[in-house]
């Protein structure tokens, strides 16, 4: 090889990465990243408690205070899997029409976890459905529904008092807690009333 080809080898080189370089410089200028003026999406931060713990508030308080309008677009998080409509039918996971007072895992015709079915004794209550809605996974460990849960005791009251519309009879609501009392914990509730299905 004599020196010109070894000078027509590097030549091409260094044209390749000159190329190289003026591409990456004009691509970075065209596609240049811009700042947000507001972000895309928000995520929630904790709060942090800067003081003594406060017990949560009792379902039966946050009840008394719940806004329908906002159960109901709370609910959107729950349509992919469950319908709310009179007939019953079921998704992937069972229909909620008439849900408050029911018994747990007596939607029939639905193939419950083992977690839920251990629960049959029992009844969707405002103390049930409050548990089961702040995660899922901690009320019924083996449960199939994979919902992390909803944190805000306010947004599963109003979640409750909207579903709880949306049945043939609506319960009524429990009565606020006594001033200064706590909230036992969910105990085994009373017949509920009779819903169509």
């Amino acid at each position: 090889m004599d020196s010109l080809e070894v000078s027509k080898i590097l030549g091409a080189g260094c044209v390749a990465l000159l190329v190289y370089v003026g591409m990456t410089e004009i691509a970075g200028a065209v596609y240049s990243g811009h700042k947000l003026s507001e972000p895309a999406y928000s995520v929630e931060e904790p709060e942090v408690a800067t003081g003594p713990a406060e017990a949560p508030a009792p379902i039966s308080a946050l009840l008394q205070t719940a806004d329908l309008a906002a159960g109901e677009k709370s609910f959107a998080k729950c349509k992919s899997c469950h319908t709310i409509s009179s007939d019953g039918k079921d998704s992937t996971g069972p229909g909620l029409w008439g849900v408050v007072g029911r018994s747990i895992g007596a939607h029939s015709g639905f193939a419950y976890s083992d977690a839920i079915k251990g629960k049959s004794a029992e009844h969707w209550d405002w103390d049930h459905l409050d548990a089961f809605l702040a995660s899922p996974r901690k009320y019924a460990p083996g449960t199939k529904m994979a919902f992390a849960g909803i944190p805000k005791g306010q947004e599963r009251a109003n979640l409750i008092a909207w579903l709880n519309s949306q049945s043939g009879a609506a319960l009524p609501l429990p009565p606020p807690p006594a001033a200064g009392a706590e909230e036992a914990a969910p105990a085994e509730a009373p017949a509920p009333a009779p819903t169509e299905h």
